[in-house]
């Protein structure tokens, strides 16, 4: 199946394994990956300052989020809700820290990553509602963070872009804080991929049909397919689409989400939602593990160009 991927990414697939996932191999899957993400020297001379904060859950937890703020901003300053991938199993804000820098540096926005309960721990829709009373934090803290809360974005990879998706349709049917912009970065959107037939080259690398429906499986607590699962567990179910932010969706052309992205796109568009889309060629799931490669500057240009437009208007 390498044939298939472009040149430039093949070095990315010595970095990123396919994962076999199980309930026995999970607790070390998350600890290698979070001891890895330990092993990543700070990046100096970003023009961002960050630290660790909490938020309140509407049962009274407390959230972990990491706060960054551009050096020298005035505010008020847009802000960017980010919600960190990891087939919602597994990884934490560290999975997006270097992302999160640059982003923030090239926006001008204050950028909060929030720390979400994973499955299967913690079943739907317990993730979503952690990242909703994160975005109500941001609202309600407005003042102090110097954030401009009618410039507020999400921004989300994979199960991050899917949590995202579903942060938009809960905020919209609760009537909740306003998002101006939802920036979808092949975001894991629908559990009834697990049930059908696709070409062997569309997740044969990094995430595979096999994990793809351990993580729905552990999400939903029912199996992939099934007729009923939790409310705003699976935005690709949401029956209307309507009055939702305007998308940016990247997925790449080798990704086991692109049916489902490409379906998303087809049906926010058909909503009336301004949605932009794009597919890399011969790029796997989690391809900008390469950051230096041609596909992914081009990916990042793109998605820094929308959240600027959204933000800066």
């Amino acid at each position: 199946m390498r044939h298939h991927v472009d040149p430039v990414l093949l070095p990315g697939l010595d970095y990123m394994p396919s994962f076999e996932f199980s309930d026995e191999s999970l607790p070390a899957i998350r600890a290698g990956m979070e001891e890895m993400l330990a092993q990543a020297p700070e990046p100096e001379g970003t023009g961002v300052t960050w630290r660790e904060d909490e938020v309140p859950s509407r049962d009274g937890r407390a959230i972990p989020v990491r706060l960054y703020v551009p050096d020298g901003a005035q505010a008020p300053m847009p802000a960017i809700l980010q919600i960190h991938g990891g087939g919602y199993v597994m990884g934490s804000p560290r999975l997006s820290h270097i992302a999160n820098l640059g982003t923030c540096a090239a926006t001008g926005a204050v950028v909060v990553s929030v720390d979400y309960r994973l499955a299967p721990e913690t079943r739907a829709p317990g993730s979503v509602e952690d990242c909703y009373a994160a975005l109500s934090w941001l609202v309600a803290s407005s003042e102090s963070l110097g954030v401009d809360i009618d410039r507020i974005a999400v921004r989300g990879e994979s199960a991050g872009g899917g949590l995202a998706a579903s942060l938009c349709l809960l905020a919209r049917d609760r009537g909740g804080p306003a998002i101006v912009h939802q920036n979808l970065i092949y975001p894991m959107l629908d559990d009834r991929t697990c049930t059908r037939e696709q070409p062997a080259h569309l997740g044969a690398f990094v995430w595979t049909p096999q994990a793809n429906a351990y993580g729905w499986q552990a999400l939903l607590g029912v199996a992939p397919g099934s007729e009923n699962v939790p409310d705003y567990a699976v935005p690709a179910r949401a029956s209307s689409l309507e009055s939702l932010p305007p998308a940016f969706i990247a997925v790449g052309g080798l990704d086991l989400f692109l049916a489902e992205d490409l379906d998303y796109a087809r049906r926010l568009t058909e909503a009336g939602v301004m949605t932009e889309l794009h597919v890399y060629p011969g790029a796997y799931h989690g391809f900008d593990v390469l950051p230096d490669a041609e596909p992914v500057q081009r990916m990042h240009r793109d998605a820094m160009a929308a959240l600027r437009r959204a933000l800066h208007q």
